[in-house]
């Protein structure tokens, strides 16, 4: 039933309102103005009084008072549209009534304009996602109220002909409603596209106004399913204007649908969307935010199905959606004070987006400078290498390149500001994948380690402050010699490795501490002798230091990497899965 009376509801308001709604938009009471409490009452006295206009003397009141009553009726539009339904109902408790008396007067509905905009009052207090019995209520009893309007129209009038018409067809009335629909849908569609008619395009006959109107139009309907082509249409549609002629409260109830999984958009349309309006790309970006961080993930790649689910990385694509994104993520990084959690959701976006790119046909492809246009290029071009890209053998080299054009641009120049540095070191924490890659080299393969434990040294101490990034490399050093002494030991014990542990400790810089936990979980992961102590050591770690959820998210990422990578010692796999158990469900 509800199907059918939405049906009705476009068909309805498609043939005989559309052209209307854009002036009815420019009428009544400005944005701010109040509807006196005097009026409701003096109409509502007046709707008692007409009843359903049964006798000759409420007749001639009814058509007596009807401009006043539509200039009424549009000043509680104008109030109402502006307003949330539940605080409608409390400031206006009379209108309930009011409205529900109108709606069942033949003269006062007889006249288009009072049907319509008695519609459009309505749907004001119709609420989207009602939170109790009284809200459902509130709905089924305004559906009834929609149902009779539009069976009350002209197009309806003889209800008795217009069914034998539909059965002579062979349609049911939900058939021949939805059928009806779709053919609107689609002679709309026509229109927008400018499709040839005649030989004639009438694209360029399609005015602004009346594509504001048809958007507008679609506010209630954007979760019918027949009106997607109308919708991606409407998207896709510029005609060019100067400025936005699809309304804002268009494109809003189309994100929120869509973000809601209520209605599925080809990622073209998306785009325009989100390119259109930016409110709505800045709703989507924290919108995956909040879904990410409020439930538990156990792996990368469930972030990456929810993050490509999004379609936030393809749309990225287009480097002003990146960079805004970006920076939505950049303050969502400081204001969390730099999480695990967040700084997963940023590489994993990263890597998403750049496989999104890479995807992208070269026609249309935007070249990587556009979407890091600030950055040193060198620098930008070495950390956009995959590792999959490059043999493992060449791993180091690149992380010294990597680390030397860094220290260069950090050590070598001037930063005029602490904000130059943290462009310098978000650019860096976005290709994290690089940086776990270093700590694992520094354990797996025979390098000179300067360069890399200065590239982590960077990452976990940027600043160098009364000389904190110095100390830091001077601390991680002195560790990592000490791991790389107990290395060679095919049997360990928990004590072999508290002078490493108590380092971490009496440290108080939290990003020592950090760094330093970095290489001691590689450690346990990547030598023999660390297998044998690892499950009792990670626990030993992760309560005396309290970074049980940074452990568990450097596990993940690793899971991720030999997923995709490869890892040819099984022992490691097999271990870093038990860990990995373990810790995700303490975190």
């Amino acid at each position: 039933m509800v199907g059918i009376f939405w049906c009705k509801f476009l068909c309805f308001h498609t043939t005989r309102q559309l052209w209307k709604i854009t002036a009815f938009q420019d009428c009544g009471m400005a944005q701010d103005t109040a509807v006196p409490r005097l009026n409701f009452e003096y109409w509502l006295d007046k709707a008692i009084e007409w009843g359903q206009a049964t006798t000759l003397e409420s007749q001639k009141d009814v058509c007596l008072h009807l401009p006043q009553l539509q200039e009424f009726l549009h000043q509680i539009y104008e109030t109402l549209k502006h307003m949330d339904s539940i605080v409608a109902i409390q400031q206006f408790p009379l209108i309930g009534q009011l409205l529900g008396r109108l709606c069942w007067n033949p003269f006062v509905i007889g006249y288009d304009e009072s049907q319509k905009t008695l519609m459009w009052c309505l749907y004001c207090l119709y609420s989207s996602e009602p939170q109790n019995p009284v809200e459902l209520k509130a709905n089924s009893w305004i559906r009834s109220l929609l149902c009779h309007l539009l069976s009350s129209s002209k197009w309806e009038s003889n209800e008795a002909e217009t069914s034998t018409f539909i059965s002579t067809l062979g349609y049911t009335s939900a058939d021949y409603y939805c059928h009806l629909v779709k053919n609107m849908v689609f002679s709309l569609v026509t229109e927008l596209r400018g499709n040839q008619f005649n030989g004639l395009n009438i694209q360029g006959r399609v005015s602004a106004s009346r594509v504001n109107a048809v958007s507008l139009f679609c506010l209630p309907l954007v979760t019918l399913p027949d009106l997607t082509p109308l919708l991606e249409t409407l998207l896709l549609y510029h005609g060019g204007a100067s400025k936005e002629i699809l309304s804002s409260e268009f494109l809003e109830a189309v994100n929120e649908a869509f973000l809601k999984k209520k209605i599925s958009l080809p990622e073209s349309a998306v785009l325009s969307l989100w390119l259109r309006h930016l409110p709505s790309l800045e709703k989507a970006t924290f919108y995956l935010l909040d879904q990410l961080v409020s439930i538990q993930l156990n792996s990368m790649e469930e972030v990456a199905c929810v993050i490509r689910d999004s379609l936030l990385p393809q749309a990225a694509s287009h480097p002003a959606i990146f960079r805004i994104v970006n920076e939505i993520f950049k303050n969502a990084l400081l204001e969390t004070d730099g999480t695990p959690e967040v700084m997963t959701i940023i590489q994993v976006f990263t890597q998403l987006f750049l496989e999104a790119h890479q995807n992208e046909n070269k026609q249309h492809k935007f070249p990587l400078k556009a979407y890091f246009p600030y950055h040193h290029q060198p620098l930008v071009t070495a950390l956009l290498r995959r590792p999959f890209e490059l043999p493992t053998t060449h791993w180091s080299q690149h992380l010294k390149h990597i680390s030397d054009m860094l220290k260069a641009l950090v050590e070598d120049t001037n930063i005029s500001s602490l904000a130059d540095l943290f462009e310098i070191w978000f650019l860096v924490a976005c290709f994290g994948e690089w940086l776990d890659i270093a700590a694992e080299q520094l354990l797996k393969v025979a390098v000179e380690p300067d360069a890399l434990l200065w590239l982590l040294a960077f990452y976990y101490c940027p600043q160098n402050e009364n000389q904190q990034r110095t100390q830091t490399m001077v601390e991680a050093q002195a560790v990592y010699n000490h791991l790389m002494i107990l290395f060679r030991c095919t049997v360990l014990s928990a004590k072999d490795l508290e002078a490493a542990v108590h380092r971490i400790t009496d440290i108080e810089q939290c990003c020592n501490q950090h760094l330093i936990t970095h290489l001691l979980t590689n450690f346990l992961l990547f030598s023999s002798g660390g297998h044998m102590i690892a499950q009792e050591f990670i626990y030993h770690i992760t309560e005396t230091t309290g970074t049980s959820k940074e452990v568990c998210s450097l596990l993940i990422r690793t899971a991720y990497r030999f997923n995709h990578n490869g890892e040819e010692n099984q022992r490691t796999v097999k271990l870093l899965n038990e860990l990995l158990q373990k810790l995700t469900s303490k975190v």
